[in-house]
């Protein structure tokens, strides 16, 4: 289920994102006498008002060609590939298009965990992944056919229930098809012969997928008229204080906080009553690894918060305010920022700090922080409980800022002082300049500006300050696209 309107009554049938038919009609009008394609303008509008974007998770054994997979999914080498496992990534969610649709892709390639066992390690990468998904294409390497580690994978699958989409990697040529279909033993359809590597067959596996994935996530956000309680991501990198911060928010011990790794099992969604309202928050304790389990680790907890994010509405991210500000940390936070979360990051631990680590950690916010100055921020002790009852109205506010829309005219007319009293500055003898624009969609924002030129990264955080300034949207990112008209003149 999608969680934006949609204008049923176009008689086009086009998604106009959350534009009512009065507010579209008049805007498009608008358009039409700046002399734009209203073709362009309305793609535009769609492709901004599109809402939370289906989920595909590629799962299966080491070195069957995931990555080389994802990178041919989505058009550019992104994905790490290598032949040995232990390659980490700051990144394992990345956005796809095929046929005009738009998806996530959650890679799970490239990381296997010894200690455990090759087969453990397939499954918690798979569990997480799948955990995400609103669909999964499982990969096997269709030369050496389906391997007890598959077989397990398969189980997964089928306890999950989410529609799967069977790739059969490494068929070169004609001749290699043969291996593939050996592979309907596994009882998961038709396998579809591909080589990742050449892309050899992919476009035939993308259009099952495409088949697979519904329009929308089927999560139901519990938003006013849905109902349900609103789905919390307590997230941040291993160790931080996540399972005692939930423990002191429940009141009571929710969540075991050492438990033994390399057992995988049923993710549990915590529902707990704050400030008077029932929340839910979206487990992201996973598999516990042992102390000397370290390498791998942040591939595991990337893969764990991508899960986590993509099910929850808000991300209450966890900082221990005790030492200084990782780079794990900025991964996570850019993670938040670029799924379109509402955002909060609550600083931990702050009952230990004396006066001059709280004077460096007011430094280190200012830099490393500094693109979220937006995001609501609670000084919290999981610990002794400071604080906590700051969190719900913290919370509260970056919901209110994700959900947050601008009427038409009302952002026309202050896109009109603005341009007039900053206008962009003058390259190669033109001035170009901000037309019109509407705000296509909410959860999070996201704005279409119309524009006679290209408008610089640096006047567009311009203007994307200034609408903070001016609207509020605190806690929650903004997302912003230009479209430029094309040099052909007015229409009269």
């Amino acid at each position: 289920m999608n969680d934006h309107i949609h204008s049923e009554g176009s008689p086009d049938g086009h998604d106009h994102g959350e534009l009512g038919d009065a507010e579209y009609a008049e805007f498009m009008e608008l358009a039409a006498e700046e002399g734009f394609d209203l073709e362009d303008v309305e793609g535009a509008i769609e492709a901004a008002g599109h809402g939370p974007l289906p989920v595909l998770a590629v799962v299966g054994r080491p070195n069957v060609g995931k990555s080389t997979l994802v990178n041919r999914i989505i058009g550019r080498r992104e994905a790490v590939v290598e032949d040995k496992p232990g390659v980490t990534r700051d990144r394992v969610t990345y956005e796809a298009e095929w046929a005009g649709r738009r998806f996530k892709v959650v890679d799970t390639g490239g990381w296997e965990q010894d200690v455990l066992g090759i087969d453990a390690s397939v499954a918690a990468q798979a569990e997480y992944a799948i955990e995400a998904a609103d669909a999964v294409v499982f990969v096997v390497d269709a030369k050496v056919g389906a391997t007890d580690t598959d077989e397990a994978v398969v189980r997964l699958l089928r306890k999950a229930g989410k529609p799967v989409v069977l790739c059969a990697n490494k068929v070169d040529g004609p001749s290699g098809e043969a291996d593939a279909t050996y592979l309907w033993s596994l009882g998961l359809g038709e396998p579809h012969p591909v080589s990742a590597l050449h892309g050899r067959g992919t476009g035939d596996m993308l259009d099952s997928v495409l088949e697979a994935l519904p329009d929308a996530p089927e999560q139901t956000f519990g938003g006013a008229g849905i109902g349900g309680p609103r789905r919390i991501a307590l997230i941040g990198r291993p160790n931080v204080g996540k399972s005692s911060l939930l423990n002191k928010v429940a009141g009571e011990e929710r969540v075991v906080v050492n438990e033994l790794a390399g057992t995988t099992r049923d993710p549990v969604d915590e529902l707990i009553e704050l400030g008077g309202v029932t929340w839910k928050f979206v487990d992201t304790a996973g598999i516990r690894k042992r102390v000397h389990l370290q390498q791998g680790a942040d591939y595991y907890a990337s893969l764990r918060t991508a899960a986590a994010v993509e099910k929850a509405e808000v991300a209450v991210i966890l900082i221990d305010a005790s030492e200084s500000i990782s780079v794990q940390d900025q991964r996570i936070v850019t993670m938040a920022v670029e799924a379109g979360r509402a955002m909060v990051i609550a600083y931990n631990k702050w009952d230990t700090l004396d006066e001059e680590r709280r004077y460096y950690l007011e430094r280190e916010i200012e830099t490393e922080f500094g693109q979220v100055a937006w995001a609501p921020r609670v000084n919290v002790s999981a610990y002794t409980g400071r604080h906590m009852e700051k969190l719900v109205p913290a919370i509260e506010t970056a919901l209110a800022g994700w959900e947050t829309r601008v009427p038409t005219g009302r952002l026309n007319a202050f896109l009109g002082e603005l341009v007039a009293a900053h206008p962009h500055p003058i390259r190669g003898g033109k001035q170009p300049r901000i037309l019109f624009g509407t705000q296509a969609g909410t959860k999070p924002p996201r704005f279409v500006l119309f524009a006679s030129g290209f408008i610089e990264a640096g006047y567009r955080r311009f203007i994307e300050r200034r609408l903070r300034e001016e609207f509020g949207f605190e806690g929650t990112p903004i997302h912003i696209s230009v479209r430029v008209r094309e040099k052909r003149g007015k229409k009269k």
